[in-house]
């Protein structure tokens, strides 16, 4: 049975990853109120699908009482702020580095375990900690160095030239003789 749960945990985290992606691309070509507002709707409907099917008599057993409650409240509010800040943190930072840093989140589990648990931690999490932090800190430092001569998405690159077709142009004719001449010698056309 630990072969089952282990599979079901890469395939849920490979799910998430790829709805992270998918998230990003979203950000970065749409509006991000429309995405924060079709993941809310979308959730509703599947998560209702899901607790119909899988958790009914889960629920239906379940004490409500004020606590109870109160509870599960505060845990569509942390969901709510972690959605909506999900998208503003893809836009800056893009899903590789959002991925990362939410492996980092272990290390309150540890924190609340040896504070207030006053538990052992196995040496191994400290080891996969570090390599979890070395690698944020290297894909930093590579993302910051590549994107500084990288063009924008709004920027041509030097060495391509936008045609006269793709700016919305209809002829050529409304390229100056300068222009022309770059266009020449960027192609090697004589």
């Amino acid at each position: 049975m630990p072969l089952l749960g282990d599979a079901l945990v890469i395939a849920g985290t490979v799910c998430f990853a790829f709805s992270n992606v998918g998230e990003e691309y979203c950000v970065k070509k749409n509006d991000q109120v429309e995405l924060i507002a079709m993941l809310g709707l979308f959730g509703l409907v599947v998560s209702a699908i899901q607790i119909f099917i899988f958790e009914r008599k889960s629920l239906e057993a379940v004490a409500w009482s004020p606590t109870m409650i109160s509870l599960f409240a505060g845990f569509a509010v942390a969901l709510l702020v972690f959605y909506t800040i999900t998208p503003f943190v893809l836009k800056m930072s893009g899903s590789t580095l959002f991925n990362l840093s939410l492996l980092t989140s272990d290390m309150w589990a540890v924190a609340i375990r040896l504070l207030f648990y006053q538990q052992q931690i196995n040496w191994l999490y400290y080891v996969a900690f570090s390599v979890v932090a070395i690698g944020l800190i290297v894909y930093s430092l590579n993302e910051s160095s590549s994107t500084d001569g990288r063009a924008t998405g709004t920027e041509v690159a030097p060495h391509y030239q936008q045609l006269p077709s793709e700016d919305g142009s209809t002829s050529g004719s409304n390229l100056d003789s300068q222009e022309k001449k770059q266009l020449e010698g960027a192609h090697g056309i004589c």
